[in-house]
Order: structure tokens, then C-alpha cells, then sequence
């Protein structure tokens, strides 16, 4: 892509994503989501491939409707109350359009269906930015809004979402897809908290971003989009394969690695909320997704392919070091014994 056109949809981006982060008025949030949406099209498509084609229709369809959705909710609020103010949804019609809206957006489910394809479709860089940066405009409309929705149909969403993202996850080969279903399955987390906490809520999601990143970028330069692939990247890149291990088990949430701290914190505070049945199905359902944690880990480092040759390794010569990815991956690793700190914030 011309330099030029990336640094403009680049810019729009983060212009799109900090008008609606810092909106109070419906129009101003709505404008930036359609200048988010517009910018990321043309990156999903760059590379003019069917597939990629595919997903940019796919991804446009979707958040257009769910646009729409949210600028007719905020319509009748405003109709019924006079207010603008994105903090003043009263009205219960209004609450749950939106509340189906901003699903659609972050791909909860019964609204998922977009998002693994979207992502498949896309270069490992675009779908990071889909999976991180595109995700945060919503949430924060989400928050904003909290003490306004349905507490019943937010939990139901969280925990179909928990369910379906380890459920469908368990059947996948290809690497970006079981991101997208391992992002669904996150996204019931951090939506299972949101009313009961929302600056928890915010924590879940940066530290689900801080994991996820260097696990895309690790994809992005051993070229590894398949299992298969990932076995065979052992012996060109050994270290960053070890480090891949790990953050892969950061994000299935086991101790005493950094993934393990939100979900601890998130248990401990629906059980404050006498909320335990909810607290132990969503931790039941997380197994799931710690099946197929377990397998990408198996296959980027336990396991060898057979080989037979005599010739000199590939991981003897020279290899580029990324210190983005090192520093990423000590912190989605490293960050467990600083839980006292962050527990102080919030």
C-alpha cells in the first residue's frame, strides 16, 4: 500500500477512536465509529485477494447495521427523554438497541459470526488492529453506558460468549481464527464485569490487548498462519517460539502468569456480588478455551516434526531480534506480582 494512503487511514483511526473515547454526545460517537469503520476497510482489503474482499463486504455490512442500530436507540432516547448525553440512557427500548448494537460491533455472541471470517480474511496486522484498537471505541460506549442496561441480558451475553468462544474454537486449524474465538471468549469476561465494575472491566481488555499483541506480531514474522506451519517455525526461530509458549498460556489465565489476574479479579468480585453460579460457569467455561491454548502451545514448542537432515539448522544462522515483541511478551508474562499496584488503581 502507497505510504501516503496507510499514514491517512492510520491518522483516521486514531482520530475515529479518540473522538468517540472522548464524546458525550451521541452524534460525536457515532461520527468517530464511521470514521474508525471507513479507515479499516480499505486495510482489510489491501490486499486484493477474494478472501480479503470477502471480509471488507462482510466487516462493512455489519458495522453499518449496527451503526444504524445505535443511531436509532440513541434517536428514540433522545425522543423520549430530550437528552443527547450518551450517560442519560434511560429509556428501556433504547437500552437494549444498543445494547444489541454494541454486540454486533465487538462480535459477542449470538452476533459473532462476522468476526472469524473477518479476521481470516486479513493480513495478521490488520486483524490485530481488529481485535485490539477497533474493540476499545465500543467498550467505551459500553461503559459509559453500564448503569443503564439490562444486567440479566448482558450476563447472558457474557456467558454465551465464553461458551461459544471456547466451544468453536476447539475444532479450528487455522491461527487467526482461534484468536478471533479466543477474543470472543474474552470479551464475555470483560462484558460479565462491566456493570459491576466497569474500571475492572477496562483493566481485563488493556491486559487482554498487552497479551494478544505480541502473540499477532509473533505470527506476523515467523509467517505462521496454520498449525502445521507452527511446527516447522521451531527451527528457524527457537527463542521466539518459547516466548510464544508462554504468552499463549498468559492468555488461557494460568498463574503465575499475567492473564491470571483479571480472571481472578473478575471472580472475586462477582462472588462479592453474590453472583457465585456465574462466577463458577464462566470459569468452568474458560477450560474450553484453555484446551486449545494448550494445543497452540504443544505445537509451537513441545513438539518437533520429524527431520531427518544432516545439513546445519536454520536457527544456527543469524535472526533479526524484534524488541517490541520481547518487551510485550515480559509484560504479558511478568506482570502477576505487581497485582497489589494495580489492584491500588482501581
Amino acid at each position: 500500500m502507497n505510504p501516503h494512503a496507510n499514514l491517512v487511514f492510520s491518522s483516521s483511526l486514531i482520530l475515529g477512536t479518540t473522538i468517540t473515547i472522548s464524546s458525550n454526545h451521541w452524534m460525536m460517537a457515532w461520527t468517530g465509529l464511521e470514521i474508525n469503520t471507513l479507515a479499516i476497510i480499505p486495510l482489510i482489503s489491501k490486499s486484493h485477494h477474494p478472501r480479503a474482499t470477502e471480509a471488507a463486504i462482510k466487516y462493512f455490512l455489519v458495522q453499518a447495521a449496527a451503526s444504524t442500530l445505535l443511531l436509532f436507540s440513541s434517536t428514540i432516547n433522545a425522543w423520549h427523554t430530550g437528552q443527547w448525553d450518551i450517560t442519560q440512557l434511560t429509556q428501556p427500548t433504547a437500552s437494549l438497541l444498543l445494547t444489541t448494537a454494541i454486540s454486533m460491533k465487538l462480535g459477542l455472541a449470538p452476533f459473532h459470526f462476522w468476526f472469524p471470517e473477518v479476521l481470516q480474511g486479513s493480513s495478521p496486522t490488520t486483524a490485530l488492529l481488529l481485535s485490539t484498537l477497533m474493540k476499545l471505541p465500543p467498550i467505551a460506549i459500553l461503559l459509559l453506558v453500564s448503569h443503564s442496561l439490562n444486567p440479566t441480558l448482558l450476563t447472558t451475553l457474557a456467558v454465551l460468549s465464553a461458551a461459544l468462544g471456547g466451544w468453536m474454537g476447539l475444532n479450528q486449524t487455522q491461527l487467526r481464527k482461534i484468536l478471533a474465538f479466543s477474543s470472543i471468549s474474552h470479551l464475555g469476561w470483560i462484558t460479565m464485569i462491566t456493570i459491576y465494575s466497569p474500571k475492572l472491566a477496562l483493566l481485563t481488555f488493556y491486559l487482554y490487548c498487552l497479551m494478544t499483541t505480541p502473540i499477532f506480531l509473533t505470527i506476523n514474522m515467523t509467517k505462521s498462519l496454520k498449525l502445521t506451519t507452527m511446527m516447522t517455525s521451531w527451527t528457524k526461530t527457537p527463542t521466539v517460539n518459547a516466548t510464544l509458549m508462554l504468552t499463549l498460556l498468559s492468555l488461557a489465565g494460568l498463574p503465575p502468569l499475567t492473564g491470571f489476574l483479571p480472571k481472578w479479579l473478575i471472580i472475586q468480585e462477582l462472588t462479592k456480588q453474590e453472583m457465585t453460579p456465574m462466577a463458577t460457569t464462566i470459569a468452568m467455561l474458560s477450560l474450553l478455551g484453555l484446551f486449545f491454548y494448550l494445543r497452540l502451545a504443544y505445537h509451537s514448542t513441545i513438539t518437533l516434526p520429524p527431520n531427518s537432515t544432516n545439513r546445519i539448522k536454520q536457527w544456527h544462522t543469524n535472526k533479526p531480534t524484534n524488541i517490541l515483541i520481547s518487551i510485550l511478551t515480559s509484560l504479558s508474562t511478568l506482570l502477576l506480582p505487581l497485582s497489589p499496584t494495580i489492584l491500588a488503581t482501581l
